[in-house]
């Protein structure tokens, strides 16, 4: 295959891959986003093996069976409450793979002196220093998600410093094999320090701030690839990898600027760490928690105007998007309005909440944005949380000395009646008191959301 036709080829690949983010921004095309991208990368991959450069089609075609089979498997495998975890466990591949690549290449042209040209070098530090980062970082991400460590800000005194001097660690061997040092043990010592600093840059950081470092940890892993393409020459590398950082550091501001909090305050302020002060600082205004029983939640919904939904991650434990969907299609046919009030942190990764709803085949006009859904909270009659716990929680408006003060919520507190379904009174992810549920407004179903869902319908449909 000519030079011409392969660059050809992979402009395509580019565009498929610009399309695929374009269809992949809004719910109702997200899976035609997946079938383009997924296209693209066939072709990137057909056109490869077409190349003479390749040395061993039966190893490059033993990895993709074993690593595409494992993928396939999982991906049919895994369930929503696992999603969070699967993206973290599969974007640190990535980076890993960016890192191995690097090491590879520099494998390579090292023994050769004078063979590491200046531009490579960099390509070859950059591509290893962040693909490490990825890849530790989101492993350590995976576990906390996962719940094998502890999901609160694991901290230590000098911490900071620790953190500063792998980091300087990395960099010195990074910038040597940049200059042209040809040492194996210069990629070595990158290539442990940039591990070690990922695991210690995401081990401070809370369970609730999650959501915002897969995305910045994604992005971490685009720009890896990005860099990994200049090592290797290859333009589609290097436009994907760049497509992939760009988003994830936009999604990441974005999502920052949901909580109403800088990147540095992310990374660095330990939210969610236990402290006197924060617990002292959620009070509960004096109130009692009222529950109640399935069939008078029932009566609320059934002769309600208006319901909006606010779904969290309970939804998710839970399994209740189709319940869920059944039981607003229930509440439309009684003459109900519905809509969906969707929080862009709630659950543990980006958009989960979107992809957990349109798994149910939720219309996409009924899900509402943070600032879409909150003007209609006065003229709603019963706001049904479903699972959500830190995005609801009203001392982020009313309490400066919680921890999520200033940091924009879905204001439930403003309907006029909130049922909460929730299985205890524990806190959220990030360990705070909700005061939501002691207001007078508030009433608590508590109990597994789907059986909670279940009997709804039942009740429901029984009036």
């Amino acid at each position: 295959m000519s030079q011409t036709t392969t660059n050809l080829l992979y402009l395509v690949t580019i565009v498929t891959f610009i399309l695929a983010l374009r269809f992949l921004s809004r719910p109702d095309t997200a899976r035609m986003g997946n079938w383009i991208g997924a296209a693209g990368m066939l072709l990137a991959i057909a056109v490869t093996f077409a190349q003479s450069e390749v040395v061993s089609y039966w190893q490059i075609g033993l990895g993709m069976v074993i690593g595409g089979g494992f993928g396939a498997v999982a991906a049919r495998r895994v369930k929503m409450t696992a999603m969070p975890q699967m993206v973290a466990l599969f974007n640190g591949v990535g980076g890993g793979a960016a890192a191995l690549v690097s090491w590879a290449e520099f494998h390579n042209r090292a023994p050769a002196p004078g063979n590491l040209k200046v531009d490579i070098g960099v390509a070859i530090m950059l591509s290893a220093l962040i693909g490490a980062i990825s890849f530790s970082g989101s492993m350590v991400a995976f576990a906390k998600l996962q719940e094998l460590i502890q999901g609160r800000p694991i901290t230590y005194p000098g911490q900071q410093v620790v953190n500063a001097l792998v980091l300087g660690g990395a960099l010195a061997a990074g910038i040597a094999i940049a200059v042209g040092g040809e040492e194996q043990w210069l990629m070595w010592v990158l290539l442990a320090c940039a591990s070690v600093f990922g695991v210690l840059f995401v081990l401070p950081i809370g369970g609730a701030d999650m959501p915002v470092v897969i995305s910045l940890l994604n992005a971490f892993t685009g720009l890896a690839a990005a860099a990994t393409g200049f090592e290797l020459e290859n333009n589609v590398l290097i436009v994907s990898g760049m497509l992939v950082g760009a988003s994830g550091t936009l999604l990441t501001l974005m999502m920052s600027r949901a909580m109403n909090r800088s990147i540095g305050n992310v990374l660095f302020g330990a939210f969610g760490q236990v402290s006197a002060g924060a617990e002292a600082a959620a009070g509960t205004d004096g109130g009692t928690v009222r529950s109640a029983g399935a069939e008078d939640v029932a009566v609320m919904l059934a002769y309600a105007h208006k319901v909006v939904f606010v779904p969290g991650y309970g939804l998710a434990v839970a399994q209740a998007q189709h319940d869920v969907r059944q039981l607003a299609d229930l509440l439309e046919e009684k003459g109900v309005e519905v809509s969906y009030a969707i929080h862009p942190v709630a659950g543990r990764m980006p958009g989960h909440m979107n992809v957990l709803l349109a798994e149910a085949n939720v219309p996409y006009p009924q899900l509402k944005e943070m600032d879409e859904a909150n003007p209609e909270f006065g003229r709603t009659d019963v706001a049904l949380v479903v699972g959500a716990n830190d995005v609801v929680n009203p001392d982020a408006r009313n309490n400066e000395g919680s921890p999520i003060y200033g940091m924009p919520i879905l204001n439930v507190d403003q309907a006029e009646t909130v049922v909460v379904l929730k299985r205890s009174m524990n806190p959220g992810f990030a360990g705070i008191e909700n005061p939501l549920f002691y207001n007078p407004k508030t009433v608590m179903l508590f109990g597994d959301a789907k059986e909670s869902i279940t009997k709804l319908i039942e009740d429901v449909k029984g009036l």
